[in-house]
């Protein structure tokens, strides 16, 4: 079924996107209204539609690669259209748009670690009871991921150079190359000096399914004919999904704002539309008894989402001159705090059950309730 499903192109994976460049053109040509209710309703569903046809090409391209690599190509697809949405927003000068980026990378972090790990876990203990993973891999993207979130998101609160949760632009420059000369280093080490470590444990994997057909079998790759299709088409959906966010941008701030919710919500928004189709990889894989791709998935996002993230929009902010806010208010900062602790407890065995998974869900519930309601 694997096999059938990745090595055919599915209809919708490119009717969406083709859908979506028609309805840029026509508006892009001033044949629609641009601001009219339903071309805005109809760019939000060609948006999913894109983002979801984006990350299904990239799995096929994924699948063609092999693990590692598979996983570090999902997470930068994603955070290529969390990118773009989040410069849409910024440039579009809205209210909030200097704390997008800041609200979405935070959105992501904790809609991972909490969220989608949160739900791996549960999901996978329910079927599988106990599960394992590499810790060395596992223990090398949390490091990572916590020094990034510190100097990135809380640091900014105690520097004396800006006023406010800033940093100079100096400071802003060299945090930015950090975030990315790391990011960098831990794909050098993912891929080449300890591949090992984020790769299937092949004595773990299979042996406690419940039920069959549950088996964790890899799926074969994909030809070279629908793995070139599949890259054409990833271009071409994340071109879709780039043009839409600048339509969406204006009226999805409108949208938060008519909803009486806060402005940081929008990061919320951002995150969750761009990590769903992952997100929902990650539970499937889970499911099917490999919880070490669920963890590459969802720590690479995570990781990606900072380090790639950052240092775009730090550029957009420096060329553009735009007011670029870093620091996490004081309950986000305890929130982002409590997740990095809880993170390297539940995950610092390599062994999983349901009780981690819980508590990562109890997390990311009290999250989403101070994000509506801070």
């Amino acid at each position: 079924m694997a096999s059938r499903s990745h090595d055919a192109i599915p209809i919708w994976s490119w009717a969406l996107p083709a859908a979506a460049g028609i309805l840029l053109l026509l508006k892009f040509l001033s044949l629609v209204p641009a601001e009219a209710g339903f071309v805005l309703a109809l760019a939000g569903v060609l948006l999913g539609g894109s983002v979801f046809a984006a990350v299904h090409h990239a799995e096929v391209l994924a699948l063609k690669l092999g693990e590692p690599f598979g996983s570090i190509l999902l997470a930068v697809a994603v955070t290529v259209i969390e990118v773009a949405l989040i410069a849409s927003i910024m440039l579009s000068s809205a209210a909030g748009s200097d704390a997008v980026a800041r609200d979405t990378v935070f959105s992501a972090v904790m809609i991972v670690l909490n969220g989608i790990i949160g739900l791996c876990l549960v999901v996978g203990a329910q079927r599988h009871h106990e599960q394992s993973f590499q810790l060395h891999g596992a223990s090398a993207a949390l490091a990572v991921l916590g020094t990034l979130a510190t100097i990135c998101l809380i640091l900014p609160n105690y520097t004396l150079s800006a006023f406010g949760p800033l940093y100079s632009p100096v400071q802003l420059i060299f945090v930015g190359a950090v975030s990315f000369v790391l990011y960098c280093i831990f794909i050098f080490v993912q891929t080449i000096r300890h591949r090992d470590y984020f790769l299937e444990n092949d004595d773990d994997a299979g042996n406690d399914n419940d039920e069959p057909g549950l088996g964790a079998a890899a799926p074969q790759r994909p030809s070279n004919r629908t793995s070139t299709v599949s890259a054409a088409l990833l271009i071409i959906s994340l071109t879709a999904v780039v043009l839409l966010a600048k339509i969406l941008s204006y009226p999805l701030d409108r949208l938060v704002s008519a909803a009486g919710l806060p402005p940081a919500f929008v990061g919320v928004v951002i995150a969750g539309i761009v990590l769903l189709p992952e997100g929902i990889a990650a539970v499937k894989a889970a499911m099917l008894n490999r919880l070490q791709n669920s963890m590459n998935l969802a720590l690479g996002s995570a990781l990606a989402s900072i380090a790639l993230t950052i240092p775009t929009v730090a550029a957009i902010s420096l060329l553009w001159q735009q007011k670029l806010v870093l620091g996490l208010t004081g309950q986000s900062t305890v929130l982002l705090v409590l997740t990095l602790f809880t993170s390297t407890l539940t995950l610092g065995t390599g062994r999983t059950t349901v009780l981690q998974g819980a508590v990562h869900l109890v997390i990311f519930a009290v999250f989403m309730l101070l994000s509506a309601v801070p």
